[in-house]
């Protein structure tokens, strides 16, 4: 699979498809995935950020990297508490992909030990990439594979995890991310609604790679799942940038975590949104920073929701510029896990 990451960073075990599958306009994504086609069935354009959202993503860059720096060398180190210097780092494409390559940095820096690093696809309903963990099992111990994610939103895909492992003599199916605000992993850098700013860009901070896609017509049964690449878009690759900027501030001293308050499930916050606005399906609601970024990057939105603690923070200014860009209203309103919700915007009203 092309790319702009690094061979030495990231093996990507995804069959490329460019040029084979048309992206699609988001509202008329939108409107397909509401009739019943798997979002994995298509590929969406890519939102091209305004001058705006990018001098807030260099801003948010320098003020939250060190708290994702700090996350990533606390979780890191618990990977290598728990399964030991022979890791394999086994990242969920694509949002995973770039922390995947931080934690293998980290581990090699730290450590002296170069992890495997691969990249796989895992989807929504339809399950994770069989050929390609087969591909790893091949090579590598089963105990000591790792799975790696950016974040929990609702912590569907870790369900999903946990069913597909199931397949799977001797490989566990934790999951090590840097925020959990689902809270359903200890195998985490924070508990905390954190902004990773990576969330804030699609392709540009992931090696110009789509989202993964699976359809029988281009996908056989011995591919890997598949991705495009986006090439037209290396002008404003930024991969390395966060990727770099990001290794620059870690530490490999003993950090302290810090003391977690809330000890709840984000399916809480997602009950109690799901009875306020009348939603009944509640894969219209993408609870944390990073899923509602998502949302405002490439569905429809209807509207978002901050917690009212959270009004004037400096971390949600990438989600309010998105929202005036698109013309989606705010509202506040309390909250435990997250410290905001995107909310999908229901076909007929589109």
């Amino acid at each position: 699979m092309k790319s702009s990451f690094r061979d030495e960073d990231v093996t990507l075990l995804l069959k490329d498809i460019t040029g084979i599958v048309e992206p699609l306009p988001t509202k008329e994504r939108e409107q397909r995935i509401q009739k019943g086609t798997h979002y994995s069935e298509m590929l969406p354009l890519e939102y091209k950020p305004t001058e705006k959202y990018i001098q807030i993503y260099e801003e948010t860059l320098e003020v939250f990297g060190q708290t994702i720096a700090d996350a990533i060398a606390i979780v890191s180190d618990k990977i290598v508490q728990k399964r030991g210097e022979s890791v394999v780092i086994v990242s969920l494409a694509r949002a995973g992909t770039p922390i995947g390559v931080l934690i293998s940095r980290y581990i090699r820096a730290k450590y002296g030990y170069i992890c495997p690093h691969y990249s796989i696809s895992i989807i929504r309903d339809r399950g994770m990439d069989r050929n390609a963990v087969n591909y790893i099992l091949e090579r590598h111990n089963a105990a000591s594979i790792q799975f790696v994610d950016g974040w929990t939103g609702k912590g569907v895909i870790y369900k999903e995890l946990k069913k597909e492992i199931q397949h799977y003599d001797g490989v566990s199916d934790s999951l090590a991310v840097v925020a959990d605000p689902a809270y359903i992993t200890d195998l985490c850098g924070t508990h905390d609604d954190i902004l990773i700013p990576s969330s804030c860009l699609n392709s540009t901070v992931c090696g110009l790679i789509s989202r993964t896609f699976l359809r029988n017509d281009v996908i056989g049964e011995n591919d890997f799942h598949g991705a495009a690449y986006y090439g037209e878009l290396m002008a404003e690759d930024r991969t390395y940038e966060f990727i770099d900027h990001i290794e620059s501030r870690f530490s490999y001293e003993p950090i302290i975590e810090k003391e977690e308050t809330i000890t709840t499930e984000g399916v809480t916050d997602v009950d109690t949104l799901s009875m306020r606005y009348g939603i009944d399906n509640i894969n219209y609601i993408k609870p944390g920073i990073g899923e509602t970024t998502r949302v405002l990057l490439r569905r429809v939105p209807w509207k978002v929701i901050i917690s009212e603690q959270y009004r004037n923070t400096k971390e949600l200014e990438h989600i309010k510029q998105l929202a005036l860009e698109k013309d989606v209203p705010i509202e506040y309103t309390s909250l435990k896990n997250y410290k905001c919700c995107g909310l999908i915007k229901k076909l007929s009203d589109i």
